[in-house]
This record gives C-alpha cells, sequence and structure tokens, in this order.
C-alpha cells in the first residue's frame, strides 16, 4: 500500500484535502468500516494495516529524520500504523521482541525523541490522519497524524468550529496536542488541551500485557489521570496516543456546531517589518520594552484585547527587518481601532517606521500589501500565514530553539544581551531570530493543577532560534544560541526559572541544554522548568500506565518509584 498520507476523512463521508494535499498527492486508500469511531477496536482483522520498511526499502531514508536535520535515526524498521488495531499489533511485537520504539506523528519534534540512533523501531502514524465528528461521544475526533492546517480545515468547513492552535501547517497533531498546543486564537480561546475532552491510547502495562485504553475528563472515569497527563504532558511519554477528542467544557446539546470554539468568520490581519537600518540600540530596546509592557498590561483572562495576539519576529540584522503578525477577529466591537491602537502602542516613541512585510523570515512568509490591516475569512488567514514560509518548511534545515515563558516585560540586561546577540559582527545567517507569541488571555483562566500543562500566568512566550543546513558549522550555531540564551537569563543561572518574571519552558520546544547542569546553572531540575509542580503527579501516572518506562526518550517523564 502507498506510503503516502491517506486522505483525511470527515464523519458522514464528506472529504477535505490532507495535509499533503497542499502539494496535490494521489488519492489513498480509503477508510475501511471498521476502522470507526474507536479507530478499529473490536474489528482487528479487518483494520487496515501499515508497512515495515526497513532499510533495504527505498522509502526509509525519508522516515530516518523528522524536521530537524541534526537528529537521524537508524531503526531496524519504521512500522506505519493505520489504525488502532494496527498499533495495538506493531507494540505487541516490539514488547514481544524487546525492542526499544519511539512514536512520531508529524516529525516536528525540535530535539531527539523520535530521530535517535538509540531507537530500533519506528512507530509511524503520519496516515492515521481523520478528522471528524463522532455523535456517540458528541465530541469532534483527531487522529494524531493530521497537519494542524487541515484539522482547522476539516472542523471548519464541516461545522463552523476549530481548536485553538498552532500557526505552522505540517506539525502533527499528535504531538502538538500532548504538549498543550497554542496558536493566534489562543488568547481568546485557551489551549487546545482546554478543550480535549478524550484520548485514545495503547498501553504497556507492568507484565508487557498491552491494551487500548479510552481516558476522558469525566470526574468518574477511572483512567481521568491518563487523560490529564495528555493536557501538557508531552508525547511519547504514556503510550501510543490513536485518537482524540473535542468537546469545549460545559458546551451541552447535539448539535456539533455548539460543541467546540466557534471560529472567526473573519479577521482583520496586518503585516509590518521594521528596517534594521533604523534601528539603534536604544530603539530596538524601546521597541521591545514596548511588547512587553502591552502584553504584560493586557494578558488578564477578562482583557477587552484578548481577541487580538501577535506573532513578533525580532530577526538577526544578518536579516535585514524585523516582522510582525498580528490578527484580531473582525467581528469584536472596535476591532480596526484596538489593532491600530496595538501597531501604535509597539512604535511609540521609537521614531520608527512600519514597513510592509515583504520578505519571509523566521515564523512568517512574506506578506506584501497587508501594512493597513486587511478583513480575510479566518480559514484563509490561517492558510496564508501558516503554509508559506521558505524557512520553516525547509526540509534540510538543522536548528537550534530554547523557549520561556514570560510574565514580566523585559530587563535591561535581556535586552542589552539580545540586542548584543542579534547584531554580532561575525554571525551573518538571516534565518535566527527570537520569536515572541501573543499569551495570556483565556489561557491565564485555568488553574495550573487543572492540566498537565502548568504555565497559566504568562504575558507572552518566546523562542529563540536559529536554522542553517551544514552539520559542520553545528558547533557556531548552537554556541550562538546558547550565549545569547544563557546571558538573557544569567540572573537566574541561563534558564528561565519559576518566578516573578519568568514560568519556565515550553515541553513541545523542548531543549536538552537545560538537562546539563554545565548549561542551567541554576539547580532548578528541567522537570520544573518544563512541568512545574505538576511532574510529581505525571510520574504518578508514568507508574501506573508504563511502569516499566517502555515509552521513553531524552526528556520522558520517568515512573515514580
Amino acid at each position: 500500500m502507498s506510503a503516502l498520507p491517506r486522505r483525511t476523512v470527515l464523519a458522514g463521508g464528506a472529504a477535505v484535502a490532507s495535509a499533503a494535499a497542499l502539494a496535490a498527492p494521489a488519492a489513498a486508500a480509503p477508510r475501511t468500516a471498521a476502522d470507526g469511531p474507536d479507530g478499529g477496536r473490536g474489528g482487528a482483522s479487518a483494520a487496515p494495516k501499515g508497512d515495515t520498511i526497513t532499510p533495504s526499502d527505498p522509502r526509509y531514508p525519508l522516515y530516518t529524520t523528522g524536521n530537524n536535520q541534526r537528529f537521524v535515526a537508524r531503526p531496524e524498521y519504521v512500522k506505519t500504523i493505520r489504525s488502532t488495531a494496527d498499533a495495538e499489533a506493531a507494540v505487541r511485537e516490539a514488547v514481544r521482541t524487546g525492542k526499544r520504539v519511539a512514536l512520531r506523528s508529524g516529525g516536528h519534534c525540535f530535539a531527539d525523541f523520535t530521530s535517535n540512533p538509540q531507537v530500533q523501531v519506528l512507530l509511524d502514524l503520519s496516515e492515521m490522519n481523520a478528522v471528524g465528528y463522532d455523535p456517540a461521544r458528541r465530541a469532534f475526533f483527531v487522529e494524531p497524524g493530521a497537519r494542524l492546517y487541515n484539522v482547522y480545515e476539516g472542523l471548519y468547513k464541516g461545522w463552523g468550529v476549530t481548536i485553538p492552535g498552532g500557526i505552522c501547517w505540517s506539525v502533527g497533531a499528535g504531538g502538538h496536542i500532548a504538549g498543550g498546543g497554542y496558536g493566534l486564537l489562543s488568547r481568546a480561546h485557551g489551549l487546545v488541551v482546554d478543550h480535549l475532552y478524550a484520548v485514545q491510547v495503547v498501553t504497556v502495562g507492568r507484565g508487557g500485557q498491552v491494551r487500548t485504553v479510552v481516558a476522558t475528563r469525566e470526574p468518574d472515569d477511572p483512567n481521568r489521570d491518563l487523560w490529564w497527563a495528555h493536557t501538557g504532558g508531552g508525547g511519547g511519554n504514556f503510550g501510543v496516543v490513536t485518537r482524540y477528542w473535542f468537546r469545549s467544557p460545559g458546551a451541552t446539546g447535539t448539535d456539533p456546531s455548539r460543541l467546540l470554539v466557534r471560529a472567526p468568520s473573519t479577521v482583520l490581519v496586518s503585516a509590518a517589518a521594521v528596517d534594521w537600518s533604523e534601528l539603534t540600540e536604544a530603539k530596538f530596546a524601546r521597541l521591545l520594552k514596548n511588547f512587553g509592557a502591552w502584553h504584560e498590561a493586557n494578558s488578564a483572562p477578562t482583557s477587552p484585547y484578548r481577541h487580538l495576539s501577535s506573532l513578533f519576529n525580532v530577526s538577526h540584522k544578518a536579516h535585514g527587518s524585523l516582522g510582525m503578525f498580528t490578527q484580531i477577529d473582525a467581528a469584536v466591537p472596535g476591532a480596526r481601532r484596538m489593532i491600530d491602537d496595538y501597531m501604535a502602542a509597539l512604535t511609540a516613541g521609537t521614531g520608527v517606521t512600519l514597513k510592509p512585510l515583504d520578505r519571509a523570515g523566521g515564523e512568517l512568509p512574506a506578506l506584501p500589501g497587508m501594512l493597513a490591516p486587511r478583513e480575510l475569512p479566518w480559514l484563509q488567514a490561517s492558510r496564508l500565514v501558516g503554509t508559506d514560509n521558505p524557512t520553516i518548511t525547509n526540509p534540510t534545515a538543522r536548528g537550534a530553539h530554547k523557549s520561556a515563558y514570560m510574565r514580566k516585560n523585559f530587563t535591561d540586561h535581556q535586552i542589552a544581551a539580545l540586542y548584543k546577540g542579534m547584531t554580532r559582527p561575525d554571525f551573518h545567517n538571516p534565518d535566527t531570530m527570537l520569536v515572541l507569541f501573543s499569551f495570556g488571555g483565556q489561557v491565564n483562566a485555568v488553574a495550573e493543577n487543572a492540566t498537565a500543562n502548568a504555565q497559566r500566568s504568562s504575558a507572552f512566550k518566546m523562542c529563540l532560534q536559529t536554522f542553517w543546513t551544514d552539520a559542520a558549522d553545528d558547533p557556531f550555531y548552537l554556541g550562538w544560541a546558547r550565549e545569547v540564551y544563557e546571558d538573557f537569563f544569567a540572573a537566574t543561572g541561563g534558564v528561565p526559572v519559576i518566578g516573578e518574571r519568568t514560568d519556565g519552558c515550553y515541553i513541545n520546544y523542548p531543549d536538552r541544554d537545560v538537562t546539563d547542569p554545565a548549561r542551567n546553572r541554576s539547580g532548578v531540575p528541567w522537570t520544573t522548568l518544563y512541568y512545574k509542580g505538576n511532574y510529581p503527579r505525571l510520574q504518578q501516572v508514568k507508574k501506573r500506565w508504563d511502569p516499566t518506562d517502555f515509552f521513553r526518550h531524552s526528556m520522558s517523564v520517568k515512573p515514580a518509584r
């Protein structure tokens, strides 16, 4: 059977394009009746089965790496998964033969969780990509291999709903959801996992027993702890997720269009750039502090600006400009005034002139003609910003990524450290940036222990990253990223410790440096930086559902002793 993803299908037979359909692939095999809402449970003999890909298979090189080419796997075989029964059989075989497994949905992991030479069997779920509605659960289902844009397209075209996920179209739902998930709609509607109703997981017990469990958020569900672990506990920790279900808390009735976040009909979007030629160190500092101050002042759950979100690429001077994309629900009263006031607040006192974003950079494609806010259908805007970026979509890129949640505005030292790193004269890579992302709003309306994602009091989020293609340059670029990040957080041992100003790191942006005492000099364990006080509870879940630590990687949750 073809290794191309099957077409994403909707319940009731309506079809939408798969993630790969942006490149117009050949049609793939249709879903069988046995592969129903629970992914084939009860019909194992008829459930779709994926291929076993060995080193002699011409497709093997494709599966050895993911999005970050720094990391390479050399598994004995890759097993493509096409149903829950298929996943069960694959896990059972790996348990029987004592093989170390890794799990992959979209391949966007920043670290070596799946592309690792120690992995003997790679389970690839990219062909499990269905999106639809399950009337029995009154919830929408998403399979782990579905790419984010296609999740949005399937949910919106089918029912007018969505989840508040990320902008990059090719990210797989499997890992994105397990780590928490956020995007341009999160200030208005919370994290993706704030709407997670249930999860289906293939687990391995103490005696090697393999079974599939459905865990829901219902208070009386005996498996509820497994659901909770998947609301920000990170991918590859507790078992093989074969299906997620979504229904917003408090949603009632049987009308699907009222059971999940209603996506905006249209949004106002603005894309602007600031030329580095206009920036002195003082103007750079004022611009970034304006961004931080605005978000600190407007991070409350009830902020009237919670429907506005912005992505600010603070690119290296080698790029030539800084870029920003801003979006607000056009139906919000005063939306145009709000977006204008936001842009004015950012440039206040800087003396810089906003210009069209006519060059791609970092997370953003070139978006000329959008300096003045423009009204677009929401799904069209999502595709515009998420599918056409030569930096993020480069399949040959190597990368370094370092994250932080920011509770307060930047300090003078942080700005100085960033300016120094972004203007270093011996650094000439334009594909280098600090991405600043609006946060807070409804994300901050949820208690820290309600989900595994504990960062619930931030104003904005940041990710320092650089991309290159030659392995020989690894020491130079990794050295640059470490130097800038550790200087930025010099006051707290080189990492964003949990405190008044910062709130740790995001597990979907994993960085193994924080596990190294030579790089993390704070004395705070990496597990606290990512999970805060929720880590001991995650360990208890791990002990119950994966007591032998069968599912593990370099930054996985360890079972409680």
